[in-house]
C-alpha cells in the first residue's frame, strides 16, 4: 500500500478542506484520512483509490506531496500489542517513520506502518502482515 503526505507550511486557510475537494473534484475516493496542524504547519497523510491521478491533482494544484509503501499489519486490539510491535523495530534498530491506526473490529485492528527499510520491515513483521 502506499500513502501520500502533503505538507503545507505557513499558509493561514484550510488545506483540509481544499485537498478534500481536490480529491472529489477528480472522483478519487480517500480511504483513511488523518490531519495534523504543527505550529504554523499542516501534515495531511491519506491513502486513495486512485494514487497516480491523486499525485497528479496535488502537483497541478501545488501541493507538496510526498510518497512512501506502508504495510498493513493485524495485531491484536488488546493493552501493550503496540507495544510489542514497537518493541519489534526498536530491536531490530528500525526507524518507524509513521504508524497509523486504519481499523478496528472486535478483537484485531489494522494498522499502516513506513519505515525506512520496507524489506527488511516486511520479514522483521511476516507473521502479522496484511500486505
Amino acid at each position: 500500500m502506499k500513502q501520500i503526505s502533503i505538507v503545507v507550511e505557513e499558509q493561514p486557510s484550510f488545506p483540509l478542506a481544499d485537498i478534500t475537494e481536490l480529491m472529489a473534484a477528480n472522483n478519487i475516493n480517500i480511504d483513511t484520512i488523518e490531519s495534523e496542524t504543527v505550529g504554523g504547519s499542516s501534515v495531511i497523510v491519506m491513502t486513495v483509490n486512485k494514487y497516480d491521478l491523486a499525485l497528479r491533482a496535488l502537483r497541478d494544484a501545488s501541493f507538496h506531496a510526498i510518497t512512501e509503501d506502508c504495510l498493513l499489519i493485524k495485531v491484536k486490539d488488546e493493552p501493550g500489542a503496540l507495544a510489542r510491535i514497537a518493541r519489534r523495530f526498536k530491536d531490530a534498530d528500525l526507524h518507524i517513520r509513521s504508524f497509523h491506526i486504519i481499523s478496528r473490529n472486535n478483537d484485531t485492528s489494522i494498522a499502516a506502518i513506513s519505515t525506512e527499510r520496507t524489506e527488511s520491515a516486511m520479514k522483521l513483521v511476516q507473521d502479522i502482515l496484511v500486505s
